[in-house]
């Protein structure tokens, strides 16, 4: 009998620290059910994953949540993941990290900031966010992280009240020094799916979204990296993400399951197994949830694919569009 192909390592791994957010994002991808404060995993558990995943080949540790600022002991879980010999990045809303934190964290040999905005328009970036003020903290903690001389991603989710200014949006990242924006549309699951009617853009809008993309590439090159992923919803099919499915990535939840896509807790009837009882080289190589997300072929999104299918196809959902206020993501 021939021996099943070797698996490729993972190269990335995203650990949402905890669930926990001062922003109330609608279009959030973590899940509806959060993980309570007192179930998060502490900060020797952390370390163990770091190591672990160090030595199944990851290279690059994104620090996540919900914000990653919520944990008291982010700065020890930082260098935990410094010492593991990983190059890391911290995801942040830009709320709820002092000045102090972030010289801590790029002391403990932080790499990396990316954060999150959620317009150009500064009421409209905190309606969208549910925290008045958030527009200005962001700013403030982009302003730190460039002094401390730290490579700034600034990232945009696109969606209908915010798509017809992506070019605001990339003139914001560039009066922040940022080196690198990322232009991502919501993708629908989460507290996204629960507000898709109140998000969802028309086809018409995506089209010229993605024309302008490519016009503001060519219009900043050499200034600015501008890295954008198109919607799923308006195309013809589902791409697959991450290098293909459980193929590179792993997602370690705030509990400690591990996921092969932060999204596919939504699939019904997966079996995640849980950093607490079994190693990441063992949940890699042998959980339920990665060998059924491989599957036997690379093409397509696994959590479009298992969702159960809706009356009007991928084209119906992105129709349904309703101007209601957002249900906002809340613990």
């Amino acid at each position: 009998m021939a021996e099943p192909p070797k698996l490729p390592n993972p190269l990335g791994l995203l650990a949402e620290l905890t669930h926990r957010c001062p922003l109330g994002c609608p279009y959030c991808s973590n899940p509806l059910a959060l993980d309570p404060r007192d179930g998060e995993l502490d900060a020797g558990i952390w370390a163990r994953v770091f190591t672990e995943a160090a030595g199944l080949g990851v290279l690059h540790v994104h620090l996540s949540g919900g914000e990653p600022g919520a944990r008291r002991d982010l700065v020890d879980i930082a260098s935990h993941a410094r010492e593991a010999g990983l190059h890391t990045s911290l995801i942040t809303s830009g709320v709820g990290i002092t000045t102090r934190t972030m010289r801590d964290l790029w002391e403990a040999g932080l790499d990396h900031v990316q954060v999150s905005i959620q317009d150009a328009d500064a009421v409209s970036s905190d309606r969208i966010a549910g925290h008045r003020g958030a527009f200005q903290r962001k700013h403030a903690l982009a302003a730190e992280a460039v002094r401390l001389g730290l490579p700034l991603t600034v990232n945009l989710v696109v969606h209908r009240a915010n798509i017809g200014r992506i070019g605001g949006m990339v003139d914001l990242a560039l009066k922040l020094k940022a080196s690198r924006i990322e232009i991502a549309h919501v993708q629908y699951h989460g507290w996204a799916l629960k507000n898709r009617s109140a998000l969802m853009p028309t086809a018409e809008q995506v089209l010229r979204a993605v024309a302008e993309v490519e016009e503001l590439r060519l219009k900043h090159q050499g200034r600015i990296v501008i890295d954008a992923a198109a919607p799923d919803d308006h195309a013809r099919s589902p791409k697959p993400c991450l290098g293909g499915p459980g193929r590179r990535w792993l997602n370690v939840t705030p509990s400690g399951r591990v996921l092969p896509c932060h999204a596919a807790a939504s699939i019904p009837d997966l079996e995640f197994w849980n950093v607490r009882d079994h190693s990441l080289a063992d949940i890699w190589t042998r959980s339920p949830a990665f060998s059924v997300f491989r599957g036997t072929d690379s093409h397509g999104c696994r959590c479009r694919a298992f969702l159960p299918p809706h009356p009007t196809g991928v084209t119906g959902l992105a129709a349904m569009q309703e101007d209601t206020g957002y249900a906002y993501r809340r613990m």
